[in-house]
């Protein structure tokens, strides 16, 4: 892949929604020793939680997917904001993604293709990360899928 992340995503048609503010006592994303490190990502929209619930009880798998690839963007969103330009990425080197599973669940590591496909997407080969997929009982809010990854930068 020749274009640029910058590039890849004009091309995609996407947009970077706007960069999280902490809600906590952390930052949302610390860069040191040549990585960039950002916080778990969630999705919301302007009443609160985009699909709050359980997967596969209150939200459907396919709406779980989509949430990963949101949140996903999410996470760009706050590494644009922190590196001033995505093109410093030289390698996403983990992800991981926590889904909020009803009893039974166990596809967290298909909904957590929702997130490493658009890295992929965007930064070719050097989007495809190490990965942990998680299912968990309950995540922050209520949301259903959470996202937080590792970069390298240059």
């Amino acid at each position: 892949m020749t274009a640029s992340p910058t590039a890849r995503l004009q091309e995609l048609h996407l947009t970077l929604p706007p960069p999280p503010t902490p809600k906590g006592t952390y930052v949302p994303v610390l860069v040191h020793g040549g990585f960039a490190f950002v916080s778990g990502q969630i999705v919301t929209d302007g009443s609160g939680v985009a699909s709050p619930g359980a997967v596969d009880r209150d939200v459907s798998f396919e709406r779980a997917r989509e949430l990963a690839r949101q949140a996903t963007l999410q996470a760009l969103s706050a590494l644009h904001a922190a590196l001033g330009s995505l093109d410093r990425v030289s390698r996403i080197v983990r992800v991981g993604v926590f889904v909020s599973s009803s009893p039974g669940f166990g596809r967290q590591h298909e909904v957590a293709n929702g997130a490493t496909d658009l890295l992929v997407e965007v930064f070719g080969e050097a989007g495809r990360p190490a990965r942990a997929a998680v299912g968990v009982a309950d995540l922050p809010l209520h949301a259903p899928v959470e996202v937080e990854l590792v970069a390298a930068v240059g």
